[in-house]
This record gives C-alpha cells, sequence and structure tokens, in this order.
C-alpha cells in the first residue's frame, strides 16, 4: 500500500477517542494474470473509499485456483470472501446455493452497460451471482509480414484448411519458427477448451440427446487427425505442455506465425512493452471447416463472486463493485492507458474513441463476442449448453481425463483412433456413473 493511502486509511479508523476502529479483512482468491495483477496494484484507490476493509490477496496458477475455490465453496469452509471463477461455474453453483446474488452492488454501478452475453453468461433466475472482470472470446492472431513473407493473404473469414497449408509453409523448425501455437496442455480449460471450440466447427458434438458420447463420430475423428497432425507437423516441440501462458510468451517473442487462442491476448501482442512483434500482428475470425459456417467462437468471462460460507457479504459487495464498473477501467487508462483497460465486458468500453484509438483490436474482440452462440455451440442440436465447455457439473473432472488422452496422442503415446475410443469409454462410464445413461 503506498504511504498516502496507508495515512488516508489509518485516519479514517481512528474514532474521536483516538482509538483505531478494527478492519474487515476480505480475502480474495484471484487467478495468476496480469489483469489481476493490475487490479492488485490499483487497490489503494479502493482503500483510500473503504478505509474500513483491509485486503488479503491469494494469488493462484488458474488450476491450483480452480481447486482450492471448489474445495471451499463446496464444504462452505469460508476460507474466501471473493472468489474469480468462470461463466462455466457461476449457473452451476448458483441453482446449488453455493453462491451469494449481487444485489447490493450500490447504486452507481451500471448493470444494464454489461455486455448482453456477458450478462446472460453470469446470471440466474434472472439474478446476477457475479460481475465480470473481463470476457473474452477465440480469435486467429497471425504476424503479418510473415503471411506476407510467404506469399499468402489472410482470408477474412479463414478455414482450417487455410490455416493447415500457411502453418506448414511458415515453420522453420531448424530456426526455431514454428508455423501455428494451439494449447497442448492437458485440461478442461486448456487443450479441451481449444479443441472443443474447433470440434464445433468441425461439425462434431459431445453429447447426443441421450447424453451418450461422440467421440466415435467421424467428426470427431476428424477433428483430432487434423489438431494432432498440425500440432506434430507444425507447432512447436514440446506443445503437449503448452497453455495459454506459454503460448503467448512464444508468439510476443516472435517464434509462433499464428495463434489461435483468447481475444484477451491482443492487448499483450499489442503494446511494445510487452511484444517483441507488436506493430506486426493481425487477427481473424476463429476458423470454419468447408461450407458449416463458423461455430468455434468461445465465449468466457473471469468474474469475482460471493461464496455462500462468507459472512462479509456487504463488503464484498462493496470491492466487486469498485472492481467492475465502468469507473475501474478509467481508473487503469489514468495509470497504464486505454489499451491496458480489461476488455470484453461493457458497452461503454467500446463506445469510448480512446480505447478504440488505443486497441485497434477491440473491433474484432467484439465482433468474436457477440456472435459467439454458447446456447447453441454445436451444427447438430445438443442437450447441453457452452461454447468451450459443456455446462454441466460433471464436465471439469471429465474435461481433465479426456484432455490428459488426447494431449498423450499429441505427443505419440497412442493413436488417434486409441485416444478416441479411451474418450467414449471413460465418459460413457463417468455419464453412467453421474445418472445421466444406464449403466452399459
Amino acid at each position: 500500500m503506498r504511504l498516502s493511502a496507508f495515512l488516508a486509511a489509518a485516519a479514517a479508523l481512528i474514532g474521536a477517542t483516538g482509538v483505531a476502529m478494527p478492519a474487515e479483512m476480505l480475502t480474495i482468491a484471484a487467478v495468476d494474470n496480469a489483469d489481476m495483477l493490475r487490479m492488485q496494484e490499483l487497490t489503494d484507490d479502493f482503500v483510500a473509499h473503504n478505509p474500513d476493509i483491509h485486503l488479503n490477496w491469494v494469488i493462484l496458477e488458474e488450476s491450483v485456483l480452480r481447486q482450492k475455490i471448489a474445495t471451499d465453496i463446496e464444504t462452505r469452509g469460508g476460507q474466501f470472501d471473493v472468489i474469480t471463477i468462470g461463466n462455466y461455474e457461476v449457473p452451476i453453483w448458483a441453482r446449488q446455493g453455493l453462491l451469494k446474488p449481487l444485489d447490493n452492488l450500490g447504486s452507481t454501478f451500471d448493470e444494464k452497460d454489461i455486455l448482453p452475453a456477458i450478462r446472460k453468461a453470469i446470471s440466474y433466475g434472472g439474478k446476477l451471482y457475479a460481475s465480470p472482470f473481463y470476457g473474452e472470446s477465440a480469435m486467429l492472431m497471425y504476424r503479418t509480414d510473415l503471411i506476407e513473407a510467404a506469399g499468402l493473404e489472410m482470408p477474412p473469414s479463414p478455414n482450417w484448411t487455410f490455416v493447415y497449408d500457411a502453418a506448414k509453409k511458415l515453420t522453420d523448425k531448424a530456426a526455431g519458427h514454428y508455423g501455428i501455437c494451439l494449447r497442448g496442455k492437458a485440461g478442461w480449460g486448456e487443450n479441451m477448451a481449444l479443441l472443443t471450440a474447433a470440434a464445433n466447427s468441425f461439425g462434431a458434438r459431445w453429447f447426443d440427446f441421450a447424453w451418450h458420447p461422440e467421440f466415435d463420430t467421424q467428426e470427431w475423428r476428424r477433428t483430432l487427425e487434423f489438431y494432432v497432425d498440425l500440432l506434430q507437423t507444425a507447432g512447436p516441440p514440446g506443445a503437449a505442455f503448452y497453455g495459454y501462458t506459454e503460448n503467448l510468451d512464444l508468439f510476443r517473442s516472435g517464434k509462433c506465425a499464428m495463434w489461435i487462442d483468447s481475444t484477451v491476448a491482443a492487448s499483450t501482442l499489442s503494446n511494445p512493452k510487452t511484444s517483441d512483434v507488436a506493430g506486426r500482428v493481425g487477427f481473424a475470425p476463429f476458423p470454419s471447416y468447408g461450407s458449416l459456417g463458423n461455430h468455434g467462437n468461445w465465449l468466457w468471462t473471469w468474474n469475482l463472486a460471493i461464496p455462500a460460507g462468507t459472512t462479509k457479504t456487504e463488503p464484498a459487495q462493496r470491492f466487486i463493485a469498485w472492481a467492475t464498473d465502468r469507473e475501474y477501467a478509467e481508473l487503469v487508462a489514468a495509470h497504464e492507458g486505454w489499451a491496458y483497460a480489461p476488455p470484453g465486458t461493457r458497452k461503454s468500453l467500446y463506445n469510448n474513441p480512446g480505447y478504440r484509438s488505443a486497441a485497434p483490436f477491440s473491433g474484432n474482440t467484439l465482433t468474436a463476442i457477440n456472435t459467439a452462440n454458447p446456447d447453441q455451440p454445436t451444427i447438430k442440436p445438443a442437450p447441453y449448453t457452452g461454447s468451450q465447455f459443456v455446462a454441466i457439473p460433471e464436465f471439469q473432472r471429465i474435461g481433465n481425463a479426456v484432455g490428459q488422452i488426447f494431449a498423450a496422442a499429441v505427443v505419440g503415446q497412442m493413436s488417434v483412433a486409441q485416444a478416441l475410443a479411451s474418450a467414449n469409454e471413460l465418459t460413457l462410464r463417468e455419464m453412467a456413473r453421474a445418472g445421466y445413461i444406464k449403466s452399459q
């Protein structure tokens, strides 16, 4: 905490008798990424206006964060007062009574300013159960200079065939240059996020209406064969251990020609302070397959929510209102510049000329978010929602296990056919155990 904020907080806590009044301590579980670390750095502003609240930050890597939060919230342990969760968890946990509704964010909190797709994703029963810190979809990011030097031209709406041919042409493994970077690290939010979105674009789906898994279909075979071949042919060595963070580092250091991932990466790649390739990055929609249209856009948002186990609802809502209202973006802009404002959550940000000028990728991000359709993510009708995940409680466990299987296929430990058969068997067994289908 800066000295000025500390003195302001201390002064406000001292009553007429000269005795400091006790402050409420909020424990915040946050994901370890640049935006959340920036929020932590800017909380002097919150403390100065809320001297009766102290903040205890617990910053964790994404997979560890998910595990600790899930354990605490399911046991109502009360370890955390504010948690960082995704739009996968919000409706599931709200329905189970594990989250508190955000019904007192203050008169100045502009809920209607939240992008409709994001607002819908974090509501249950007409109530907001989380507030979005940033939102994202997915898109293709590419090196404009390398595409041009290779005599290629990025189509306005690229398909997977173009991506495959371009990736091979742009690969020089001896020089440490790779045509494509994709998530390969096992996990429901890592390789299975990308693969589920890609499978949607290839016409595949996770389940039929009887909740039987469909990994034995030609659509899934085509998806996984393409993915494995692409990574083995044009991806970096060790691709099965690379997730979002690792691929971001590869791309911004100039080692990847194309990368299909979260729109939130655009600000880092476009900033000369954080990217060696700034000024040489283009953006295109998530690839499509054949004439099926674009069904690969995903919709994700990191949100702040209040677990049912906490007794500090009122101060927690005060913090969430500060951290996620439109004024927070202005605070970031004042300290860091508009390019660093958390993207993908509010209409006002995309109507702001300062942001649009500082973030030339903003139109690509907004289009990707607005065209995502988590209510109907697949070509064929499906019994579930969710663009890069299946919105059922069991998906986290099943997605992690299937992700391990598909990562093994990337490193050559099993064939694509074996991986799909194993994934189908495992998922069938888990769905039967969970009561979705009768035991086989």
